[in-house]
């Protein structure tokens, strides 16, 4: 786990990329459309950058997890690396 998803919720934590970059769809529809006063929308804009930040840990990962494919000597995928992210 990395150092900054240490500070998250763990809820957030434990969501998949999919469901996180889903309810964080969400809150910015909320807050576009304007429907929600000043405190809920100071508090659902924090969330939005946990889930942002969640998902960018997520797709640093994948990447990191890509780059670790090594390939044959006829450029064909034979395997992988292990790798650490931190």
């Amino acid at each position: 786990m990395s150092k900054a998803e240490n500070s998250l919720p763990k809820d957030i934590v434990e969501m998949s990329f999919e469901a996180a970059l889903s309810e964080l769809e969400g809150i910015v529809s909320k807050l576009e459309a304007g429907d929600v006063g000043l405190e809920q929308s100071i508090d659902i804009y924090t969330r939005g950058t946990q889930l942002r930040q969640h998902c960018d840990s997520k797709l640093k990962d994948a990447k990191t997890r890509i780059d670790k494919i090594t390939l044959s000597e006829d450029g064909k995928p034979k395997g992988s690396e292990d790798f650490s992210v931190e």
